[in-house]
């Protein structure tokens, strides 16, 4: 039976056995609806309206309520939305111990121009100059001839200028936002902050150590977009006896000639770094500062032979290991030969000395038989225990790797001993000595508030309290004394205890005997010490008042001294005019020398 025709029949037009495609299906079904919306018939005419209105009545709405909710945003987040870009990150402020400020963030402004908006380039070129007088014109003409839609003029501008250059009416200019560092006491603890560079991101000190505990990260999630989304950084560090100490460091530096000076105040019981110099120093507020050579933190990545300051290790090393006592004896009446070498005493005694007569005379001769009755092997271990041999880690991503001797031999043994062929970092040897007087325990120095109980859990016991109580002793006779070396440091009513170091200057091999390297560590009160106080000079002159000595108990003891005084009323150290009573129990009940 024939197939009647009708025009919407969906089989129309197929041939003999072709079955229907769903696809042409789909196909006709949105041509019908596009021609019925589309199509310029009278009777869907209604149909394109009501669908338009809808349409419109959609979009429109989506935009208004758009609108009112960026209207209805606090002013800086409606800024911030509309900012080309967002050039710099936000840091947390940095303070010290007690609060103070030592780090923060500044508003300021960069300056942008679109050239394509520019109606007369040559005449925004004068008007900018004009501003901006450092602008090289020429460069200035490249920069607007550019099919860039956007330049970059000018980075970190204040509000003051910013606004001269706004009221010039030039169509195309953008003034982001962006965060400065500033550092508002300039100079002091510059080697400990560090500095950042002009996108704001931490190139050295506490800055890039902050940087990599996850600032970025905060920073890329939104959750550090401004300073006070941050918890600000707090350090160890006390700004006041940072001050002083540059101060008398400063003095120090001018009255030896001294090409350079170093040092620190620590809290031996914690490990605290409550302050820390290297001068010359720079100012953090212009980071460029930082990258003259002359100017690095000598404390941390200077690598020094710290002289007579190391025989402090070495008669602790003998006491320990059980190779002698405090009343031990060793002949220094002959010096020492190994080859073409020779090992002599500075004060030359040429007799038998007891352990604290080795300390005070500072015998090389003493100690190095002291670390001979050790051995090798054993001064080695002891050494590495008491991490000479290592790199320090602490917050600061700078540090130093210790220089070793290639070959340890008996004549390595010896000169170590008492402070030469082996240079470490200043803050590696005082991490040491902290240990030798605050009962045995070593612990990483650190730049952050560490309670005592954090110390003692992160602590390692190096040696026996005894031989702690044996070393306080040393060096609080070191300094009592009339012959010791320490004197000018003993600061009368704070019971001062303290050992020199002076080594002769190492070039290409070759030691020169007109340069030296001094050394003074203190530490007070001697009887329980609380704080280590250090100080490092290179290359001090002898002058009026030395008698031609360059020697450490001539300039780094009295510099020291004149810290203690200044510091100890920062450091809640009252003074003490009427000694502790039984300061040194063990030594008494063993007859050392100088007890009696």
């Amino acid at each position: 039976m024939a197939r009647s025709f009708h025009p919407e029949d969906p089989l129309h037009g197929l041939r003999p056995g072709e079955h229907h495609s769903p696809k042409k299906k789909s196909r006709s079904l949105f041509s019908r609806i596009f021609s019925a919306l589309f199509s310029m018939r009278l009777d869907k005419s209604g149909h394109r309206l009501y669908f338009a209105m809808v349409a419109f009545i959609i979009v429109f709405s989506t935009i208004g309520w758009k609108l009112v909710k960026l209207a209805d945003q606090p002013d800086e987040v409606a800024a911030k939305l509309f900012q080309p870009e967002q050039i710099t990150k936000a840091r947390p402020d940095i303070v010290d111990r007690n609060g103070v400020v030592l780090a923060t963030d500044l508003k300021s402004y960069s300056v942008y121009v679109e050239p394509r908006r520019l109606i007369d380039k040559d005449e925004a070129v004068e008007l900018l100059t004009a501003v901006l007088p450092e602008l090289n014109a020429r460069d200035l003409r490249n920069k607007f001839s550019t099919k860039r839609g956007a330049v970059m003029i000018k980075r970190r501008v204040s509000q003051q200028v910013k606004d001269e250059i706004f009221r010039l009416g030039l169509p195309g200019i953008e003034f982001p936002t962006e965060s400065q560092r500033y550092y508002p006491n300039g100079v002091a603890a510059a080697h400990v902050l560090g500095t950042t560079d002009v996108d704001n991101k931490g190139i050295s000190g506490i800055e890039k150590y902050i940087d990599g505990q996850g600032l970025s990260d905060l920073a890329n999630a939104g959750l550090a977009a401004q300073p006070t989304d941050l918890t600000p950084v707090k350090l160890s560090i006390d700004i006041r006896v940072q001050h002083a100490l540059g101060d008398e460091f400063l003095k120090g530096m001018e009255k030896y000639k001294a090409k350079a000076v170093g040092g620190m105040v620590i809290d031996v019981t914690t490990g605290e770094v409550i302050a820390l110099v290297s001068l010359p120093d720079f100012d953090p507020n212009n980071p460029a500062d930082a990258l003259n050579p002359d100017k690095i933190n000598r404390v941390v990545v200077g690598t020094y032979e710290m002289g007579s300051t190391y025989k402090a290790l070495t008669l602790a090393m003998a006491m320990d290991s059980g190779k002698a006592t405090i009343n031990s004896q060793f002949d220094a009446r002959t010096n020492l030969r190994y080859g073409k070498f020779e090992i002599t005493d500075f004060h030359a005694t040429h007799r038998i000395l007891t352990i604290p007569e080795v300390f005070i005379h500072s015998s090389n001769i003493g100690t190095a038989k002291a670390a001979l009755a050790v051995g090798l092997e054993g001064h080695k271990a002891f050494l590495k225990k008491m991490g000479q041999l290592d790199r320090l880690r602490t917050e600061l991503p700078e540090s130093a790797e210790p220089q070793k001797p290639i070959h340890w031999g008996e004549l390595e043994t010896v000169t170590i001993a008492y402070g030469h062929g082996l240079a470490v970092a200043p803050l590696q040897a005082v991490m040491a000595v902290c240990a030798l007087v605050n009962g045995g325990n070593m612990m990483p120095p650190t730049f952050m508030p560490r309670t005592q109980e954090q110390a003692d859990a992160i602590s390692t016991r190096v040696i026996k309290p005894e031989t702690s109580e044996a070393m306080r002793y040393l060096m609080r006779l070191n300094a009592a004394n009339k012959i010791g070396t320490a004197g000018k440091a003993d600061i009368d009513g704070y019971f001062v205890g303290g050992k020199t170091g002076t080594a002769n200057k190492n070039f290409h091999g070759h030691y020169d005997p007109t340069k030296v390297f001094t050394t003074f560590m203190a530490i007070a009160p001697a009887d329980k010490p609380k704080y280590l106080f250090m100080t490092i000079m290179d290359e001090p002159q002898a002058v009026q008042g030395t008698f031609g000595y360059q020697t450490a108990g001539w300039n780094a003891g009295p510099v020291t001294g004149a810290v203690i005084e200044r510091v100890a009323p920062f450091l809640d150290m009252p003074k003490r005019f009427d000694p502790p009573a039984a300061p040194f129990p063990t030594m008494v009940k063993m007859g050392a020398w100088g007890t009696k």
